[in-house]
C-alpha cells in the first residue's frame, strides 16, 4: 500500500471546485477525482451558473454520497467561493482540503504525489501543485499569458515576501487547522489575488510549505473568465493587501 493510500485511510480530505458555466467539463472531472481519490469527499461551490452547472451538480448528488453542492445566488468571485469552501471544510471537521481548476487544466492525479510529500512529513502545511519549480510544465498557454503568470509571481515574492515560486496557481493541498489559524473562511480580497492572500496570511501565521511539479494544460473546454478588468484588479489588490487592516 502506498503512502498516500495510508495516508487516505487515516484522514478526512475534501476537494473543493468552485464553478461558473463548467458543465463541460464538471462530470468528466468528477469522474477523474473519484478515480484518483476514490474515499475523498467533493464540494462543488457553484455561483448560479446558467448553464446547468449546478443542475447537473443536484442531479448526481442523490447517487453520490461524497459529492456536496453549495449553491450561491450570483456570480460572487472566486475569493468568497474559496472562503465558503474553506469554512466548510472547518465546520465539517476536514483534516485536509485540496482545491483546483474546474476547467480540466489540472489533472487529479497530481494529488497523489502531493499527500505523499504530507505523509511523509508531518510538519507540512501547505502543498502547492507548481508550474514554477523543476519539472514543471505549462501547455497550450500562449506567450503573453506566461509572461503575465511570471511577472504577477515575481510581485508577489518580492512585495509579498513569499518563497513559494508559484503564488498564483489554485492547485493546492491545505491544512484545515492552518486555515482556521488564519481565519481563511474570512479572506480580505474577492479576485484572483485570493491565491496569492492565502499564502501570504499563512506565511506570516507560520506554515509550512511544499511545491511538487505539475503539468498545467490549457483549458480543455468552455472558455477563460479572466479578463483585463479582472487582471488590473487582481493586481491592485495584491499591492494593496499588505496595506490593509
Amino acid at each position: 500500500m502506498s503512502q498516500s493510500n495510508e495516508f487516505l485511510g487515516s484522514v478526512r480530505l475534501l476537494v473543493a471546485l468552485a464553478t461558473y458555466n463548467e458543465v463541460q467539463s464538471l462530470p468528466g472531472l468528477v469522474a477523474q477525482i473519484r478515480a484518483a481519490l476514490p474515499a475523498a469527499d467533493i464540494l462543488v461551490v457553484d455561483d448560479n451558473s446558467p448553464d446547468g452547472t449546478g443542475d447537473w451538480c443536484d442531479s448526481n448528488t442523490a447517487s453520490d454520497a461524497r459529492l456536496s453542492c453549495l449553491h450561491r445566488a450570483s456570480k460572487l468571485g472566486l475569493g468568497s467561493a474559496a472562503a465558503a469552501a474553506f469554512a466548510w471544510a472547518i465546520e465539517r471537521n476536514y483534516d485536509w482540503i485540496g482545491t483546483l481548476d474546474a476547467d480540466g487544466s489540472h489533472d487529479p492525479a497530481s494529488f497523489l504525489a502531493m499527500i505523499d510529500a504530507v505523509a511523509a512529513d508531518g510538519a507540512l502545511d501547505v502543498v502547492i501543485g507548481s508550474r514554477y519549480v523543476s519539472g514543471g510544465r505549462i501547455e497550450g498557454w500562449p506567450l503573453h499569458r506566461r509572461i503575465a503568470s511570471r511577472l504577477i509571481n515575481a510581485v508577489a515574492r518580492i512585495w509579498l515576501r513569499l518563497k513559494t515560486r508559484d503564488n498564483s496557481g489554485a492547485f493546492r493541498l491545505y491544512r484545515v487547522a492552518a486555515l482556521k489559524k488564519i481565519r481563511a473562511d474570512a479572506l480580505r480580497t474577492n479576485s484572483y489575488a485570493y491565491l496569492e492572500e492565502v499564502l501570504w496570511q499563512l506565511r506570516r501565521s507560520g506554515a509550512q510549505f511544499l511545491e511538487i511539479p505539475i503539468t498545467f494544460r490549457q483549458r480543455r473546454s468552455g472558455y477563460s473568465k479572466l479578463n483585463l478588468n479582472q487582471s488590473i484588479r487582481s493586481l491592485w489588490d495584491l499591492l494593496t493587501l499588505p496595506l490593509r487592516k
